[in-house]
């Protein structure tokens, strides 16, 4: 089914907007970023919002302002059948309806296809910057640091510090390490990594510890949720 690329509502003042499933991250953000805010979400490449939903994307920003999962607060969907549905609303805390966007999240399309999406938008940051260092990632939850990403490349923590150029500059030099801008090459490098797996602390090219996952060189099936699949199997079943 074709799909639309269009910002249908934006209210900079809720920091939420409507878009159409077709439209692509890098089309969103130069909208938003006029207003001085971003939909904080992060994957390689330039995909469409609905492929964010439905392949469960995410990048390094998902250390603090979490995944589709959690950036989503309405959706429309086309059912197998022709059926559409939609839950959620405009605002952050409306909680109408089952949340259909959790249930589609990493469903690949075998529940159907998104229309739209409301999302949960976030202020720009006045300063950011990167420190790259030798300390453990178990050392960082007894800090007060608060970085917006913190990904493990090679044994070496890499962390993203945002906000007022004076928290950013204090944050930094409390954390050492050597200033880097590494986000585009680990984007890259998660782009070459087609598993993605639970991280329990074992050695992998790439770690969200935050999150707890691992990018691997070998292929992973998908986990998708029991309560997803029965209904996967329910729709597919219809006559």
């Amino acid at each position: 089914m074709p799909t639309g690329s269009e910002i249908l509502e934006h209210e900079p003042g809720d920091l939420t907007c409507i878009v159409e499933s077709g439209l692509r991250l890098s089309e969103l953000r130069a909208a938003l970023a006029q207003h001085g805010q971003r939909f904080s979400l992060d994957p390689p490449g330039n995909p469409t919002l609905g492929e964010c939903l439905l392949d469960n994307l995410s990048g390094p920003l998902s250390h603090r302002f979490g995944t589709m999962r959690d950036l989503v607060i309405g959706v429309t969907v086309v059912l197998p059948d022709g059926t559409r549905a939609s839950s959620g609303g405009k605002v952050v805390k409306n909680v109408a309806g089952y949340d259909l966007g959790k249930l589609f999240c990493g469903s690949r399309g075998r529940l159907g296809s998104v229309e739209r999406l409301a999302l949960r938008l976030h202020p720009l940051p006045a300063a950011a910057r990167t420190v790259v260092t030798e300390m453990p990632w178990s050392e960082l939850h007894r800090t007060q640091l608060v970085p917006s990403a913190a990904d493990l490349v090679r044994g070496r923590l890499h962390l993203l510090f945002e906000g007022s150029e004076r928290a950013v500059a204090e944050q930094c030099a409390w954390a050492g390490g050597d200033p880097a801008e590494p986000w585009a090459e680990i984007r890259e490098l998660q782009a070459t990594l087609p598993g993605r797996v639970r991280w329990d602390g074992e050695d992998a090219p790439l770690v969200r510890p935050g999150p707890r996952l691992a990018y691997v060189e070998e292929m992973c099936d998908p986990k998708w949720s029991p309560l997803a699949e029965r209904v996967a199997e329910a729709l597919c079943s219809r006559s």
